[in-house]
């Protein structure tokens, strides 16, 4: 199986079944059938082959969609990259991964000209593309190998240079096909796509969507934190899937109204990943939806998901951190030192194939997160590795302070930064108040010297309407520290 075939095959049991839907319309399974089939032909009358990078520089539309799938169907591999990214980034992408091709939303068409100056990087517009190959044959999709490279996602690197992830068809599948038996899907069920399609969250909403023959509404860029229109999204469009960061929920909730009246009618499973979850707001989500499925699905992009926790209404009354869960898709994951804390190490079929322009990926993926086993053998997420700091010579794990604040009932969300070096390091709480009576310095110093050592205990406070967010809705730690040195929080 291939994931271009995933389409073809909805599209020969409801052709008129509607696929997928966005800001520039709808397409039923046999419109976007037909339109990866354009793409692809006029991807080959533009020379792209098997194998050949296709960078694709879009927003969120269906075209880019059924570009996608046309690259795939040409048997090249699409590059996607968010049309927020500058010229310059995406021009050291195309050129990182030696596209073929970039192709551009019509809304970033001004923008053509700034890649076509940088040399070896070949640019056209989407409806151009579709253009120029109009009069192309159609060739049926080709034939790919389960373990070809499928799609690159790049990812902030630590040298500050773009990172190139490269994921194959079995990859992707391993972890579609599993998912779409956890949450018993079907040709009725109805997804949203919050994020960007270069974050790997995308790739559950878009392709367990054409897995189970059923529908994906794509969230506008615009509207990704705008949390009352994202709550209208949720209920006008019957979403019966939501995937997104846990800060948009959290932001849903906070100035939304997300759990404000009866719980939205289709939605039955709301599942989140790529940051923790705090308890107080998961706990909230519980009690408020007492029919919805929940789950916190846990994997970096290098292996995309690899474990799965489903919160229960045992975890209505949970102060410490909510598990991570136990390993799926077929992956085994294990602790390196094992027993007590240790890195998570993950091997299996949704591990990458490796870095583009590096070795291939041998053996398991060593994470960098740190986790431990609770006492019912579930996996916790204690932190990132490079998280793990050192302040007046104690070692200390971030995330372990930001579970012990976020339980605090007048605390909507926090991070905890470390500000200064050496002797002068100081741990800085910056926090979105919840409703309720104000959260002062002492309040939070008095809440964590019961549940934290004291060399854990945070310096400062700032209190803020949002947290600084990546272009992946993560929290934004060095923006955060700069904020701070700058005395702009």
């Amino acid at each position: 199986m291939r994931l271009h075939q995933l389409v073809i095959d909805s599209a020969r049991i409801a052709p008129r079944a509607l696929a997928v839907a966005g800001p520039d319309g709808t397409l039923s399974y046999d419109q976007l059938n037909r339109l990866a089939g354009r793409y692809a032909s006029a991807l080959r009358a533009n020379g792209v082959g098997a194998g050949d990078r296709v960078v694709i520089w879009t927003g969120k539309s269906v075209h880019a969609v059924a570009a996608m799938q046309g690259a795939l169907r040409a048997g090249a591999v699409y590059v996607p990259v968010a049309a927020s990214s500058p010229a310059a980034r995406v021009a050291r992408i195309a050129a990182d991964c030696s596209a073929s091709l970039t192709t551009v939303d019509p809304g970033l068409a001004a923008r053509v000209d700034t890649l076509r100056r940088t040399p070896g990087v070949p640019a056209l517009g989407l409806l151009d593309l579709l253009d120029e190959g109009e009069e192309s044959p159609r060739a049926g999709p080709y034939e790919n190998r389960p373990d070809d490279l499928a799609y690159i996602l790049y990812t902030s690197g630590s040298t500050g240079d773009p990172k190139g992830v490269c994921l194959s068809h079995r990859n992707a599948l391993a972890f579609v096909d599993w998912a779409v038996r956890t949450l018993h899907m079907t040709s009725a069920d109805r997804l949203s796509n919050h994020a960007p399609f270069n974050f790997d969250l995308s790739v559950f909403d878009l392709y367990a969507a054409f897995r189970a023959g059923a529908s994906v509404h794509l969230i506008p860029p615009e509207l990704s934190y705008a949390p009352v229109e994202l709550v209208r999204f949720l209920r006008e469009r019957d979403i019966s899937v939501w995937y997104s960061v846990p800060s948009a929920l959290t932001l849903m909730m906070r100035e939304g109204g997300l759990l404000e009246g009866e719980p939205p009618m289709a939605l039955r499973a709301c599942v989140f990943a790529g940051e923790p979850f705090p308890t107080g707001q998961v706990t909230e989500v519980r009690k408020a939806w007492p029919g919805v499925r929940m789950l916190n699905w846990y994997g970096p992009t290098e292996t995309n998901v690899c474990t799965s926790y489903e919160v229960g209404e045992s975890d209505v009354g949970r102060t410490g951190s909510l598990p991570i869960g136990r390993a799926s898709c077929g992956d085994t994951v294990r602790l390196d030192p094992p027993g007590g804390e240790g890195e998570i190490v993950v091997s299996g079929p949704t591990v990458m194939l490796g870095y583009w322009g590096g070795p291939p990926q041998r053996g398991p993926y060593r994470t960098g997160d740190i986790g431990r086993l609770d006492t019912d053998g579930n996996l916790l997420y204690v932190g990132r590795r490079d998280h793990m700091v050192k302040v007046r010579g104690n070692r200390i794990e971030l995330g372990e302070i930001e579970a012990a604040i976020s339980a605090l009932p007048g605390v909507a969300d926090v991070a905890v930064v470390v500000v200064g070096s050496g002797l002068s390091a100081r741990l800085h709480a910056v926090f979105v108040p919840a409703r309720g009576p104000e959260v002062t310095l002492l309040d939070l110093k008095r809440h964590c010297a019961g549940r934290l050592p004291t060399y854990m205990i945070v310096d400062a406070v700032h209190r803020v309407k949002s947290l600084m967010l990546t272009g992946n809705g993560k929290k934004d730690r060095p923006a955060m520290v700069a904020a701070i040195e700058r005395s702009e929080l």
